[in-house]
């Protein structure tokens, strides 16, 4: 505080790294250095309540003002031409004293005089009354002048209002008047500065550091980000396991870096989508489980989320491409999302027996491989589909037969493979330049033996994968098996594949993720703070994985404990 008599002056010194922008928004938002008042500005205005901006209020105080003057002028116009009225009747008498002071000395009463002077001189009965009101001391010559100046002035001032009711700029002229006088009064000088932009303009994204974060997505639909420096490079120990299983666990289907800055859109199978900003995701700890995503977004109750993407900025990003069960394929301007809330936007029109169900940033030079249930791939360029409004329905992406339905929608990749997956828990792996392209809305070409799929079952995923990706089978009774691409043998793709999970006879594969080294590439080699991040997906699912199964064993534990001292 180097504050003296010759004024306040504060000064806040700031460690090396630190932004002096974002510091003094924080003062900004967080002291009285600034301060906002809000003004409820809600009035009647014709008898309904008006909620008025600052124009509007200017405008209908002005009106009223001009009401309030112009009635006012009426007033004091009736009441100048009732006086100058009663002065007219005393220059009469005036005029003819005598003979009015001989009318009044006849008359028997004072009615009868009344009456008498109406007759003799054409007086009203007002006039008549003010003549006999008249008191003697002012017939005196002096009196009688003042009698008629003041008449001379009342017929000056009915001229003068008569004039300002008839031009109506003339009663703003007096508003501005009286406005004038009112600042010459009880004005004094602005106490604040009006600047056209003022040094404490600032949003809330001015108070967020920009910081490298990891965000998960659970298949139980919870979801948390976490600091990208939890996960510090600790050695490979924990990577060489070919396969783990483990039940009754919430396992993590989406897990993926991003800023604290970056747009978070969620996709439902209803065909809506919220917005979101990844730093309003609720954090977490690498052990803890997360927040529902209900209690993040306000969705519908038969909602639930089936994609979800990250965007720094809808300026670079070009396009999104949304596809539904039923095989409606849509491409959409990124913008065209720029402005969805938490509360949500449709993003596709939808017949009742669809869903959406996977939503992909392209950048309008890719190609898409879409698989169906029944076996079925299609491989075609973006350009096919043409970039249509965001409650579109889309166009056709496949011609689907029977009971057909979409079970996966990938991004082609150079140098990757396609890992299929069927119900029976059968799987293989494909090189890609197995899948010619073909155009839109055709049957494709078979990806699996078709013969077989009552051995195999239906195809319930597919996914372009390499071969440093991680990927968890998910069983329909909480089975979870988790293993490394290169695992998975790579076969032709009209074959029927290889075991991936054996399955009881009540049991089949729920769902497929696949978390590798595409999804988790950090935008720096460092977080803000210096810390490294691992780049590779298994150790990061690894890493997970083990702080989830300690964590239950140290509820065990504890549950141990409490039952051994009852």
């Amino acid at each position: 505080d180097e504050s003296d008599r010759t004024g306040m002056r504060i000064v806040i010194e700031l460690k090396r790294g630190a932004s002096p922008k974002k510091e003094q928004n924080r003062l900004f938002k967080y002291t009285p250095l600034q301060s906002t008042f809000g003004v409820n500005a809600l009035a009647l205005v014709d008898d309904e309540p008006v909620t008025l901006g600052l124009r509007r209020a200017l405008l209908v105080h002005i009106n009223h003002r001009f009401e309030v003057i112009t009635r006012r002028t009426e007033y004091e116009l009736g009441k100048q031409r009732e006086r100058a009225h009663i002065l007219e009747g005393l220059r009469i008498a005036l005029q003819f004293l005598d003979e009015v002071i001989e009318t009044i000395r006849n008359a028997d009463s004072a009615e009868d005089a009344r009456g008498k002077l109406m007759e003799r001189f054409g007086l009203s009965e007002v006039q008549a009354q003010a003549i006999l009101d008249l008191q003697l001391r002012r017939l005196a010559a002096l009196e009688r002048q003042k009698i008629e100046d003041e008449y001379n002035d009342v017929m000056a001032r009915i001229a003068y209002l008569e004039d300002l009711l008839a031009h109506p700029e003339k009663i703003r002229g007096l508003i501005r008047e009286d406005v004038r006088e009112l600042k010459e009064k009880y004005g004094d000088e602005r106490r604040t500065t009006i600047v056209p932009h003022a040094s404490g303009d600032f949003s809330e994204e001015d108070l967020i550091p920009q910081e490298n974060v990891l965000i998960s997505f659970s298949a139980g639909a919870y979801i948390k980000r976490m600091q990208a420096d939890v996960f510090r490079a600790q050695g490979r120990g924990g990577r060489g396991v070919k396969a783990m299983t483990t039940r009754g666990e919430d396992e993590v289907i989406d897990l993926r870096f991003a800023r604290t800055l970056d747009h978070i859109l969620f996709f439902t199978n209803t065909g809506r989508v919220y917005g979101s900003r990844v730093y309003e995701l609720p954090e977490g700890s690498r052990t803890s489980k997360g927040v529902h995503i209900a209690n993040v977004l306000s969705m519908q109750p038969n909602e639930s989320v089936t994609a979800m993407l990250t965007v720094e900025t809808f300026d670079d990003a070009e396009y999104i491409t949304l596809l539904t069960r039923k095989g409606r394929i849509k491409r959409v301007e990124a913008s065209a999302f720029a402005a969805v809330r938490p509360s949500g936007l449709i993003a596709m029109g939808l017949d009742s027996d669809d869903a959406l169900e996977w939503a992909r940033l392209t950048n309008g030079d890719q190609e898409f491989l879409i698989i169906t249930s029944n076996g079925k791939a299609v491989r075609f360029h973006e350009d096919n589909v043409r970039a249509m409004g965001r409650s579109a329905a889309g166009v056709w992406a496949i011609r689907l037969l029977g009971n057909d339905e979409v079970t996966s929608l990938d991004l082609v990749e150079e140098g990757s493979d396609l890992f299929v997956l069927h119900a029976n828990g059968w799987g293989k792996r494909v090189p890609m330049d197995e899948y010619p392209g073909k155009g839109r809305y055709t049957q494709g070409v078979w990806t699996t033996d078709h013969r077989r799929l009552d051995e195999t079952g239906p195809i319930v995923a597919a996914r372009v994968v390499h071969e440093n990706d991680h990927v968890t089978v998910i069983t329909s009774k909480g089975i979870m098996l988790r293993t490394q691409v290169k695992q998975i043998s790579e076969m032709g793709r009209s074959t029927r594949g290889v075991r991936i999970v054996n399955l009881d006879d009540d049991d089949s594969v729920a769902a497929l993720a696949v978390i590798g080294h595409k999804d988790l590439e950090p935008r720096s080699e460092e977080t803000e703070n210096g810390a490294p991040v691992p780049t590779d997906g298994a150790e990061l699912v690894a890493e997970l994985a083990a702080s989830a199964v300690a964590e239950a064993v140290a509820e065990t534990v504890a549950e141990g404990d409490e039952s051994d001292e009852t």
